[in-house]
């Protein structure tokens, strides 16, 4: 147990993601701008723009040189296909402008699967390229002054309910091994399946955006940050059908392969709701890790799950040094939850020996109401989940409640928790001086 408390100690050297967020400075405005009526667009909610839009990015491609330029997208509905965007570029829709996603499929080129999955997460082989991507860019921003962009999911969700899709699912936002993004000031409706998907990125800043999906809607998720790194999401509010905000990094021996983890995550001051999922999840495709995380000032709500860390046999990969602190919850089922039971395999090459890593996890300075289940942590026994600290945290749980706590193959420490934790939870240790978030972490 001494070495146990010696790791958290060291670790509060370790941890160095506070004051992340305050390390992102507003973007220039871009000396160029062009709008999108200039190339032919029609805000009908009818015509489709996707040439316009491709036309208007490939002109804007000859200043990246003198300090970029922006794309101006007045009040209207402008439908489009797929488009892509190029660096030192800035999208910007006006207040009364919607991007509207087409619904039909053959609109939609085919990609191939991410490097880090092997396949497409849904079905196997492609999958649809998204509404809005960037490959390889430095210094995008797509902002605006309360615009809309609307990736029309219906049509996808039921594609997915009745099993008939061709190829996986596209988002609304997905940029791919790219530098210095910045998505602010917009709102996102009805994405097919995740709005946000910054994979391999480096230097993301998502602030002030609304993104909204049905109850029903399938496996929706707003943000998910990909094996990336120096990421940045602040002053949003997120209502989804699954996850609010599901980290990732890959799915088992592809995953494990590629090699990139999430790190260096700063989350704060979101509201978050999350019909069928959790607010904040943690995997399950982790392969490639996930670590230095901190997430503070949230607000959970009317959700099935809180904060919760998915892995199983055959993933591989770490969850570590993840500190999530001053959490409002209301109307939440489970609180905190971490398995290593959940998820699927892509195929039947995983290594079963690919165990996951789970530790140093620090939940501290919570508060909820009606909460039927505090904390039920499961993990497995050949890598039980290790160093879970919980501290100053007081839940209150409803009439529906029977068992407050559900814990297997789990070590930890607790100081000051209500309900009373389970007894692998119980020896006395206060997170805050072993883990002095605000104190000891510095900027990176």
């Amino acid at each position: 147990m001494l070495v146990a408390l010696l790791l958290l100690l060291s670790l509060s050297n370790e941890v160095r993601v506070n004051g992340l967020c305050e390390h992102n400075p507003a973007p220039k405005p871009r000396p160029h701008t062009v709008s999108i009526l200039e190339f032919g667009a029609v805000g009908d909610g009818k015509t489709l723009n996707t040439i316009a839009f491709q036309n208007a990015i490939f002109y804007l491609k000859s200043f990246a040189d003198k300090g970029g330029a922006q794309l101006y997208v007045p009040p209207g509905t402008w439908l489009t296909k797929s488009f892509n965007l190029t660096s030192h570029l800035t999208l910007f829709l006006e207040k009364g402008a919607v991007i509207l996603g087409s619904q039909d499929p053959f609109h939609w080129e085919v990609v191939d699967p991410l490097p880090s999955y092997g396949r497409g997460v849904e079905v196997p082989g492609g999958r649809y390229q998204s509404l809005i991507n960037g490959y390889m860019l430095d210094d995008v921003v797509i902002t605006g002054n309360s615009g809309i962009i609307d990736g029309m999911g219906l049509a996808w969700w039921e594609l997915f309910s009745s099993h008939s899709l061709n190829y996986s699912r596209p988002h609304i936002i997905e940029l791919v091994a790219s530098d210095h993004v910045v998505v602010s000031n917009l709102t996102f409706l009805n994405a097919p399946s995740y709005s946000i998907h910054p994979v391999y990125c480096s230097n993301v800043h998502i602030y002030n955006v609304s993104i909204s999906a049905p109850p029903e809607s399938p496996y929706t998720i707003g943000i998910v940050p990909d094996s990336s790194d120096h990421v940045c999401i602040e002053d949003c509010v997120i209502e989804t059908g699954y996850d609010a905000i599901a980290l990732k990094s890959g799915w088992d021996e592809y995953g494990i392969a590629y090699g990139r983890p999430t790190e260096n995550v700063h989350i704060r001051r979101v509201h978050l709701q999350a019909s069928s999922g959790s607010t904040v999840a943690f995997g399950s495709d982790m392969s490639g890790g996930i670590s230095n995380i901190l997430v503070e000032n949230v607000y959970l709500y009317n959700s099935r799950s809180g904060i919760e860390f998915r892995t199983m046999r055959g993933r591989g990969g770490y969850i570590k040094e993840i500190v999530i602190s001053e959490v409002e919850m209301e109307n939440i089922y489970t609180a905190m939850a971490a398995t290593g039971y959940c998820g699927s395999h892509p195929d039947d090459k995983f290594d079963p020996d690919a165990l996951p890593l789970l530790d140093h996890i620090i939940f501290q300075d919570m508060i909820g109401t009606n909460i039927t289940v505090a904390g039920s942590f499961a993990g497995l026994q050949e890598s039980p989940f290790t160093n879970i600290c919980l501290s100053n945290i007081n839940l209150s749980i409803n009439a529906v409640s029977s068992i407050p706590w559900e814990c297997s193959n789990i070590f930890g420490f607790s100081n000051s928790v209500l309900p009373k934790p389970c007894p692998d939870l119980e020896t006395l240790s206060d997170c805050l001086s072993l883990l002095s978030v605000k104190g000891k972490t510095s900027d990176m």
